[in-house]
Formats: structure tokens, C-alpha cells, sequence
């Protein structure tokens, strides 16, 4: 498996979630191909490390089963690796988005669905406190039916949001929102974490897989060059 031709996917789908935001239906596509393929990441990392300690698995990978192997083999170093991958998960997904990533990649393990993406107007140039506001458009097959129609909606929900959001901004000190600084983007909720911009997530993800990758091939090597 090549995982950096997998990352390299993950960068593309992630330009194309860009490319299609906010429809729901190619956002939904091109992020359940993200999701896929950052499982197949996750899967790569076992794949190599059950290769260099030598644990000869030779179904499909998962944490238990590589554990029940290396206890097995009584392997103190993949025992220990396992040991420092798992602290590097908690790590790594503290945050709210790596946490949302981590959540939906479990889901589509299950072979669940993804949680149903929802259109939102928002602030272009976002602050942490910032409101974002929902708005319902037609779809047909899923899809959007046209650009003009979406306007249309947004034109129709911005007094409301402007004024919203400016209140709060004013409140915090922050700078005001005018009509020409908003745009749309698809969202989702997951468990109790709501609110969560398609997009964003999987850009901020990219790097944290990329790490989780980098420093797990760094321990394996750390681990097997002991005499």
C-alpha cells in the first residue's frame, strides 16, 4: 500500500469538497471518499508495522488483532508501539475537528451513513464565537437545482444573520459583517458536536494524518533498531 499516493487522494478530495461546496450531494460524495481513504491510512500504518516487527498477519489489520498477535509472539516492541500509536491517537484528536474526523471514520467503518449535510450561510473571515445560519433549498436528486435559486435563499435569511452576527461581534469587539463578506458551506452534526463545516475539517485533518503517518514509520524504526 502507498500511503502517500493515499494523502495525495485526500488532498484531492478535499479540493473537489471545496469545488462542489455547499451541494449536498457532491460534498456527501467527495467526503465519503476523504473518509475512506483516511481509513485506508490508518490501515497502511498497521500494515507497516506488521510487516517490520514481523507479526506475519496476513488478514485484514486491526488494532485488536495486531495486539492479540504481538501477546502471541510475546513481541515487547510491537506490544509497546501499540502502547505509544494509541497515546498518539488521543493526542492528535483532542480537538474539536480531528475529533469529528475520528468520529465518522469509526462510522464508516460500521458502515454507517454520514451524518446529513446541512447548508449555512456564514462569515467569510470567521471568529471563534461566530453564529452560522441554516437555510433550506430546493433539491433535486439530492443536488442543487441551480445557483440562482441558492442566492435567492441566502438573499432572503441575510438581514437576519447579519444582524445576529453583528450583534455578537460588536459584543466581542470584532469587526461587523456586510452583505458581500458571507458565503455558504455544508455542514454537518455528529453526537454532540454540532455545527461542523465539511470543508474546514478535512483541511485541518490532512496535516494531523500526515504526522500520525511520519512519526509512527519514526517509532517502528526507533523500536526495531534495538539490539
Amino acid at each position: 500500500m502507498n500511503i502517500e499516493k493515499i494523502i495525495d487522494d485526500c488532498k484531492i478530495y478535499l479540493k473537489q469538497i471545496k469545488q462542489y461546496d455547499p451541494d449536498p450531494f457532491y460534498v456527501n460524495h467527495f467526503f465519503s471518499k476523504f473518509i475512506d481513504s483516511v481509513n485506508m491510512v490508518m490501515g497502511g500504518i498497521f500494515d507497516e508495522a506488521n510487516r517490520d516487527f514481523g507479526l506475519f498477519i496476513t488478514e485484514k489489520i486491526s488494532y485488536e488483532k495486531f495486539l492479540k498477535k504481538a501477546k502471541e509472539k510475546n513481541d515487547e516492541k510491537a506490544i509497546k508501539f501499540l502502547e505509544w500509536y494509541s497515546n498518539k491517537i488521543n493526542q492528535e484528536h483532542k480537538s474539536k475537528f480531528p475529533k469529528v474526523i475520528k468520529k465518522i471514520c469509526e462510522l464508516k467503518n460500521k458502515e454507517d451513513a454520514l451524518p446529513e449535510i446541512k447548508i449555512m450561510i456564514r462569515a467569510q473571515d470567521r471568529y471563534e464565537k461566530d453564529i452560522n445560519q441554516q437555510i433550506i433549498v430546493g433539491l433535486s436528486n439530492e443536488k442543487l437545482r441551480s445557483k440562482e435559486e441558492l442566492q435567492i435563499e441566502i438573499n432572503r435569511q441575510l438581514p437576519v444573520f447579519l444582524e445576529v452576527i453583528n450583534h455578537k461581534r460588536t459584543k466581542n469587539n470584532e469587526p461587523n459583517v456586510n452583505e458581500n463578506q458571507v458565503t455558504t458551506s455544508a455542514f454537518i452534526d455528529i453526537g454532540d458536536i454540532s455545527e461542523v463545516e465539511v470543508a474546514y475539517a478535512a483541511e485541518i485533518y490532512i496535516p494531523v494524518l500526515i504526522r500520525l503517518v511520519e512519526e509512527s514509520r519514526k517509532k517502528i524504526k526507533e523500536l526495531t533498531s534495538w539490539s
